[in-house]
């Protein structure tokens, strides 16, 4: 015998179907190629940069040593 104040209530589905999770799945792959992408763009100017900076650095050291 069920009691009489207990009402079934209709379940919410937390977990998430397997489509659910390959789009989540597919998202955080895209996220990570753009994030390496970012970074590698990054490091390619900042070693531009790096050696910029060595050069001028070296013309200076050989203007001073004339």
């Amino acid at each position: 015998m069920e009691p009489a104040c207990r009402k079934d209530k209709p379940k919410l589905n937390s977990t998430p179907t397997r489509g659910d999770r390959a789009k989540q799945k597919s998202a955080q792959q895209e996220l990570k190629q753009r994030q390496r992408a970012e970074i590698y763009a990054l490091n390619k100017v900042m070693t531009e940069l790096e050696q910029q900076q060595f050069e001028a650095f070296c013309k200076q050291m050989q203007s001073q040593g004339d």
